[in-house]
């Protein structure tokens, strides 16, 4: 490709509007994965979760559908209701709710779940996700210039929220996990934001010589590329590799393997004759 038609290309997708189209996407999205997180086995008879809680199911995914913002602005010390403010944003959420939940005979729910609907759906989902991070690291730049930490925290939660929001938005709907939290297992959005964040502040940081256009395309073109390998080819978290050796190098496991490789391991033995207990090979052989 032309490199002045690849630069106007990344150019006019930084200056794209989340609105409409990407933010329908991003609730949609949010609002299927409350969906699919509702209890699937009913007793006999009863209508679902969502016909009988339709309250609890529309908190849960406006929750969700602004959970970045509600997270970024509580740790900012901003008010945690502003994302709120803009009616236009809440009652299109709302209306994609309803749909996903109530639309006749279930038509939105079940073509949103096709695979070529689904792609173009978490296409879209991919770029505002990598919009938001943009705004939020710029947005923390300008109240804490020197906090490196800070600007990338919120940058990473700015765009992967819904998923650290999901302890909260399962607990209005009855539902309390603690031990699944994206604390203990962060998701490769979650990863995939911290490192866009990282980009975006050496960028400010002029440690990368590159146009604004590019770097910001570039990040899209990374967070959508990965998005759609999930659906395609399964592949989920292309940083595990990467953690494996990390972990195994400065973690602790160098060290095991070492010393397992140094002292020889001790077999159990029977308590009342001190003797070594037999393994069922040694049996075998006996």
């Amino acid at each position: 490709m032309d490199p002045q038609a690849f630069m106007d290309i990344a150019t006019k997708v930084t200056k794209l509007k989340m609105y409409p189209y990407f933010d329908i996407a991003h609730y949609t999205l949010m609002c299927m994965a409350v969906r699919e997180d509702l209890p699937a086995n009913q007793p006999t008879g009863t209508q679902p979760f969502y016909r009988r809680h339709p309250l609890s199911t529309w908190v849960s995914s406006m929750l969700v559908c602004f959970a970045g913002s509600i997270i970024a602005n509580i740790l900012l010390g901003e008010p945690a209701i502003t994302p709120f403010k803009d009616h236009r944003s809440v009652l299109t959420a709302t209306a994609v709710w309803y749909l996903v939940f109530y639309s006749p005979f279930d038509m939105v729910y079940k073509l949103a779940k096709l695979l070529p609907f689904k792609m173009v759906i978490c296409a879209l989902k991919e770029v505002q996700r990598a919009s938001k991070v943009h705004t939020a690291v710029n947005h923390t730049a300008k109240i804490y210039p020197n906090a490196y930490l800070i600007i990338v925290l919120i940058g990473t939660i700015k765009g992967s929220g819904s998923y650290l929001m999901k302890n909260f938005e399962r607990l209005v709907r009855g539902v309390w996990v603690p031990g699944s939290n994206e604390i203990l297992t962060p998701t490769f959005a979650t990863k995939a934001c911290l490192v866009a964040s990282l980009v975006f502040l050496m960028e400010r940081l002029n440690y990368i010589q590159a146009p604004h256009p590019l770097i910001y395309f570039g990040v899209v073109i990374f967070f959508v590329y990965f998005k759609l390998s999930a659906l395609l080819l399964g592949i989920h978290d292309p940083f595990a590799p990467f953690e494996n050796l990390f972990c195994a190098i400065f973690m602790g496991g160098m060290w095991e393997a070492l010393r397992r490789a140094v002292v020889p391991e001790k077999r159990p033995t029977d308590e009342r004759n001190d003797m070594p207990v037999k393994s069922k090979e040694d049996k075998k052989k006996d």
